[in-house]
């Protein structure tokens, strides 16, 4: 079986916290009625780095800490929603600032929100060739997107990056499910139209969300354990998206699952969308959680809707 290895990780999340009580001063809300729907007590906001930035100083985290050949990096993906412009890539601009434009590497962004990041290791395991690397990163600033009026959305984000370093692995092990449903009413935010009108900000009717999140989850689980034929008790770690502490609370209860197996940072983050399943990955490898061999379950679910899961070996 063909699969991958992460090497190294890395993220970043700008200096600015935006807690609770600092958004009961903008909207009616408190720290209580946040922390108690959805577990956030803080999000990270950006003041004057943009997406590429952000994804840039997650990438190079993960190469110092990994101490990384970078003349056998090939492939650049950013997973992102919130990409400084419609063009060039933000995957092309994390090339010039990692000084990385002299060496062939093909550079490349995708959207698929919240489930980015899973979709990005599914695409790169099948391109990836011996010896060579790929840098994925999941990085977003969707608080330039954001109604600070609106309670229902400002009180859920945050901007952040993680970025993770893969190479190609022979017979290692590597499971995976992607899917989607085209759906352009329960979370999106509209570009430009014909009309030249203003973007506009970012949308959520959250109970069709949490319904639709509890669903994928608990079906992109059961096909990868099927798929491998392992139980749950086998998997060591599952990394859901994070996007609220009852979608996932409520997930590993269905399952009668071990809660600890479900890590979560949610709380300091919000929803970084794309970023924070490589950000969770990230701090589990800084504390030392992650061990050589260990099964991790990856699983995205967002706009689109998208949603899917991977089952690796660290």
């Amino acid at each position: 079986m063909k699969g991958i290895k992460i090497l190294s990780t890395g993220h970043y999340a700008p200096s600015k916290v935006v807690s609770n009580d600092d958004l009961a001063k903008v909207v009616e809300t408190s720290d209580e009625w946040i922390k108690s729907r959805t577990g956030i007590a803080n999000r990270h906001i950006s003041v004057d780095q943009n997406t590429s930035e952000l994804a840039y100083l997650a990438a190079k985290d993960a190469i110092e800490k990994g101490q990384i050949d970078t003349s056998k990096i090939k492939y650049i993906l950013v997973a992102t929603f919130t990409p400084d412009d419609y063009t060039p890539s933000t995957a092309c601009i994390v090339q010039k600032k990692l000084g990385l434009n002299d060496q062939e590497i093909m550079a490349f962004d995708i959207n698929a929100a919240c489930s980015g990041f899973v979709y990005s290791l599914n695409i790169i395991k099948g391109m990836l060739q011996k010896d060579e690397y790929a840098i994925l990163i999941g990085s977003e600033v969707i608080s330039k997107l954001i109604d600070w009026q609106d309670r229902g959305t400002c009180i859920l984000f945050g901007d952040g990056a993680g970025a993770a370093i893969v190479e190609g692995s022979d017979n290692r092990l590597f499971y995976s499910y992607n899917n989607s449903t085209g759906n352009e009413e329960a979370l999106y935010c509209k570009g430009r139209t014909f009309n030249n009108e203003t973007e506009g900000c970012l949308y959520m009717d959250g109970r069709e969300v949490f319904k639709f999140a509890v669903d994928a989850i608990n079906k992109s689980i059961a096909n990868l354990l099927s798929q491998s034929g392992l139980t749950l008790d086998e998997i060591d770690y599952v990394v859901c998206h994070q996007a609220n502490y009852r979608i996932i609370s409520h997930v590993y209860k269905k399952l009668k699952a071990d809660p600890s197996k479900f890590f979560m940072n949610l709380q300091e983050y919000g929803n970084t969308s794309a970023a924070s399943i490589p950000m969770a990955l990230s701090e589990m490898n800084e504390q030392g959680l992650l061990k050589e061999n260990q099964k991790i379950i990856c699983v995205g679910f967002g706009s689109g809707l998208t949603w899917g899961a991977t089952l690796f070996e660290w």
